[in-house]
């Protein structure tokens, strides 16, 4: 196949098949007088990363250890070809093609089907696809395998994964490297857009082999992280190059869905109406809307935060309530609670949560922190708030996830949390639990209050022997609020705030001592 030959083959499939004008190529295999032109990868939320996708007709390298989805990543980008009407070659270094088409369908992807189509196909190159005894393949081989693949489907994506197998068929690195560019240029000149993957034995923050594929032969180079953290691997994603285009900088969280893939977690711009950032929206408790000088805002998030038995369920499912009561639907994720706890907690206040979930407008979800990964909470989170449509969230407790990873990732949670709670334009309230039953502070608001709207602490006091509640709004983003200490009186079937401590100093710390 010609690289003339390669560009009608382009004109005719790109943008879904439709007529366009030739465009020609410069010795590097790159578009002459125009701008990168990015094509989609269909991963949820890394063509935000990436600011469109990969750029077209270039070579993209995706390194990562062993587990880190590279080969899912390759998967997610031939199949987004394929809704786009861009046919795909799959070139399987390691893999058997069988092993593959069946890895592949349980992310969704008919790939049986793509095949009849000659929308998709395989060249097998897997050492176990050879005959024993045979000679071991070689570059030259490969391509013009490649090149009749190309030429049966007229694919305008290719993947070649992975890299090492072949690579490491040459001892000596300066010919590899020269039998790589001369690949890389063959397919270039097919008009392809090609991702190869490279599986590094550490952090591929690093060389990525000792070929230097990034360096001298890759336009563009995307990390694939799977760092074990506690309990938990935390997987993360990022762009390190890409040869004259832009793109964001910085690792991203990301996670693998069965039936979907590789999910990114990128921080996301609003996309509602801004004028919902100013509208209040009432905590449920009178007494704490005067603190709050009218509430709450739209589209922020309230971290409400305090030892055991200081009311913070109970504030949560105060909010929760104000928020059916109006009409609106509220989404509850439960840390810490059971459903069958939540229930009894708030029929002894006079809410019937079973009859809020019966009209539609109160979702319960109750999990054990355990059971996931923080980025994998996240999304569920965000499919949750997409299935259910809430315009308020509550989530009890924040400190209940806090346990499952490092301060980095935790922090990073919150942000994809309070970002997203923006984008949609949500009313979150949040609570955690701070350690002490006494004074101290919560390991929470020191890591994330920079991140959070508005924090209302909780807090035991003890004044002439007594053990009395206190609560504070400590900070409220773009409003002004009550900025004295006052008491907070619960009392079966209620929940007052009442006046502020007067003559005291020291109360945050849980021994008041009188100023005179």
């Amino acid at each position: 196949m010609t690289a003339q030959d390669a560009e009608d083959v382009m004109d005719r499939h790109e943008a879904g098949g439709g007529p366009s004008t030739p465009r020609a190529l410069g010795s590097d295999g790159h578009e002459r007088g125009s701008s990168v032109r990015k094509l989609p990868t269909g991963i949820p939320g890394f063509d935000h990363v990436a600011m469109g996708g990969l750029p077209a007709r270039r070579a993209t390298v995706v390194a990562g250890q062993a587990g880190s989805a590279k080969t899912v990543f390759c998967g997610q980008f031939l199949a987004e070809g394929v809704r786009l009407g861009q046919p795909g070659v799959f070139v399987t270094l390691e893999e058997p093609a069988a092993d593959l088409r069946e890895n592949l369908a349980t992310l969704g992807f008919d790939v049986t089907s793509w095949e009849e189509a000659d929308d998709w196909r395989f060249v097998d190159a897997s050492p176990l696809s050879t005959s024993a005894g045979s000679a071991p393949y070689s570059l030259e081989t490969l391509t013009a395998q490649i090149g009749h693949a190309v030429d049966a489907t007229g694919a305008q994506r290719l993947v070649l994964d992975s890299l090492n197998g072949v690579l490491g068929l040459h001892e000596d690195v300066v010919v590899a490297r020269q039998l790589l560019r001369a690949l890389i240029a063959n397919l270039r000149a097919m008009g392809l857009t090609v991702v190869l993957t490279v599986e590094t034995p550490g952090d591929p923050g690093g060389s990525l082999s000792r070929y230097g594929i990034e360096e001298f032969v890759a336009d563009n180079v995307v990390l694939l992280r799977n760092v074990r953290e506690q309990a938990f691997r935390r997987r993360t994603v990022e762009v390190l190059k890409m040869r004259g285009a832009m793109h964001h900088k910085g690792d991203v969280p990301f996670t693998v869905l069965p039936g979907q893939g590789i999910v990114v977690l990128p921080i996301g711009k609003p996309d509602h109406d801004p004028g919902a950032l100013g509208q209040r929206v009432s905590t449920g408790n009178a007494g704490i809307d005067d603190l709050t000088h009218g509430g709450l805002f739209r589209g922020s998030s309230t971290l409400v935060s305090g030892p055991t038995g200081t009311g913070k369920t109970l504030m949560a499912l105060q909010f929760a309530v104000a928020g059916v009561a109006s009409g609106e639907r509220v989404l509850l994720m439960a840390y810490e609670e059971t459903r069958a706890q939540l229930e009894r907690i708030g029929a002894a206040w006079g809410y019937d949560l079973g009859a809020y979930e019966e009209q539609g407008l109160l979702r319960i979800v109750s999990l054990y922190p355990e059971v996931a990964s923080l980025d994998d909470h996240l999304v569920e989170i965000r499919q949750h708030v997409a299935r259910f449509s809430p315009t308020r969230l509550v989530i009890d407790s924040l400190s209940a996830l806090e346990r499952l990873g490092s301060t980095a990732s935790y922090r990073s949670f919150v942000i994809g949390l309070t970002s997203y709670v923006k984008q949609v334009g949500l009313a979150s309230f949040l609570t955690s639990s701070a350690p002490h039953l006494v004074g101290g502070t919560s390991v929470t608001e020191s890591h994330i209050s920079g991140l959070i709207d508005a924090i209302i602490v909780l807090r035991y006091v003890e004044v002439d022997s007594a053990l009395k509640r206190g609560i504070l709004v400590l900070k409220m983003r773009g409003s002004g609020h009550e900025q004295r200490i006052c008491e907070l009186i619960i009392t079966e079937g209620d929940m007052e705030v009442g006046e502020p401590f007067t003559g005291l100093a020291g109360i945050l710390t849980g021994q008041a001592v009188s100023r005179g």
